[in-house]
């Protein structure tokens, strides 16, 4: 990448196995996370040099972090530096590693004989280790992370910031094992840490997530891994031995620039009966806008010109690009049935209710001839949800988008009650 303009670095603030912190002298709550070329495996008890592992880490962190800010999620990340540094908000971190499993493997089966080796997980299997490496990283309740009181950047860590760290987890989970699949990669399990930023006593998602944070198996199998289980299974480290756990960590750095394309998502295309319907319609592009998926308006009249409306399904039908047609009409929708009469392609009525005449006009939207198949939302926000719902099925960046909305509409909710119980008391 082009060279990035020197920073002004202040004092180191802190050093892991894989990476140094530093405070930015002239950017007041943000810090430099620097890359090491080291690799390590056991808490250390095994550690070596491996040439590029820097770049290739930091190129694989600033991927995933890119992919997740894009769906919504709260990250400390601000944006890559240079090819082994990026520029992050500043955070306390909480001790604790959250991992989520998917598949049963590694050291869950040694803590739980009897389970095999590829057990599937439904609802994911999550768990949570205090940061320890004297103690090998004691696996901890969720009891004793409430007893410990943990208070970073002015935040008390209580049920509430636990149960937003548990769900938070897991949304990421889901969101880059989705994102991986596209490559018919298996994510099997991943470790993440979360920080309070101290600026906005926020809780994020902070550390790196790079190819020391997971398991990836191609094809869903085992014997083709390109994590750091490779490296945590050398019998003997040798040069020959480490260029194949470097080109594994290439692989994965190259894989993951693909996660950030956009598949072809499709389009929404708004039919409304009059421009006096153009504010309700404009809702609806603008909600499909915050999900990814383009919004085409037209104007056209299933009764006054039926050929027009007909002609309009057909240029869009014509160019085989996914399509999913919104009908806005009031009074008497026609504009619905006779697309879904005359399309395969989904059709999703948003009549716009007047307060004179709407409870009895809704009714030609709701109550449909027998063959037909469109459904009726009265929310423009609700119908563009809808939309991006169906094209989510086959787009994991639109689908990543609903999914961290889910998850940030669940916090604001868990945020609220907190501070209303706090008032009360």
């Amino acid at each position: 990448m082009a060279t990035a303009p020197e920073l002004k670095l202040g004092q180191k603030l802190n050093e892991g196995k894989t990476k140094e912190i530093f405070e930015l002298v002239d950017q007041p709550g943000l810090v430099l996370v620097q890359s090491k070329n080291q690799i390590t495996a056991g808490n250390a008890v095994r550690k070596d040099q491996m040439e590029g592992k820097a770049a290739i880490a930091n190129k694989t962190t600033s991927c995933v972090f890119k992919l997740l800010q894009e769906a919504g999620i709260k990250t400390a990340f601000v944006k890559q530096q240079s090819d082994t540094a990026f520029i992050a908000a500043h955070c306390e971190m909480i001790p604790i590693e959250w991992v989520c499993r998917r598949v049963a493997t590694g050291s869950f089966l040694k803590r739980n004989p009897g389970v095999k080796e590829g057990y599937r997980f439904s609802p994911l299997k999550l768990e949570m280790f205090f940061k320890d490496d004297a103690n090998n990283d004691p696996q901890w309740s969720e009891e004793q992370l409430l007893v410990a009181n943990f208070s970073l950047a002015g935040l008390s860590i209580s049920q509430c910031e636990v149960d937003i760290m548990n769900r938070s987890t897991v949304a990421i989970f889901e969101i880059l094992e989705r994102a991986w699949a596209t490559q018919n990669c298996t994510l099997v399990d991943m470790k993440i840490e979360f920080g309070v930023n101290v600026t906005t006593k926020e809780i994020v998602l902070a550390d790196v997530v790079d190819n020391d944070s997971w398991r990836l198996w191609p094809a869903g199998d085992r014997s083709q891994q390109k994590d750091k289980q490779v490296y945590r299974d050398l019998k003997e480290v040798t040069p020959e031995a480490m260029q194949v756990v470097k080109k594994n960590f290439e692989w994965v750095s190259e894989k993951v620039k693909l996660l950030l394309e956009t598949p072809a998502s499709g389009r929404v295309v708004v039919l409304m009966g009059s421009t006096s319907d153009m504010a309700h319609c404009d809702k609806i592009r603008k909600a499909c806008s915050s999900y990814g998926v383009p919004c085409v308006l037209r104007v056209t009249s299933a009764h006054k010109g039926p050929d027009e409306t007909l002609r309009i399904k057909a240029e869009y039908e014509g160019d085989g690009f996914p399509t999913v047609f919104v009908a806005v009409a009031g009074r008497s929708n026609g504009l619905g049935p006779v697309m879904s009469g005359n399309t395969a392609y989904p059709v999703i009525n948003c009549p716009p209710i007047t307060p004179d005449w709407g409870a009895q006009d809704v009714w030609s939207s709701l109550r449909m001839p027998s063959g037909l198949g469109c459904s009726t939302v009265l929310s423009p926000d609700a119908a563009a949800q809808f939309a991006a719902q169906i094209f989510g099925l086959g787009n994991h960046l639109v689908w990543s988008k609903l999914r961290a909305s889910m998850l940030n509409t669940w916090v604001a909710l868990k945020i609220a009650d907190k501070k209303l119980q706090s008032c009360s008391l």
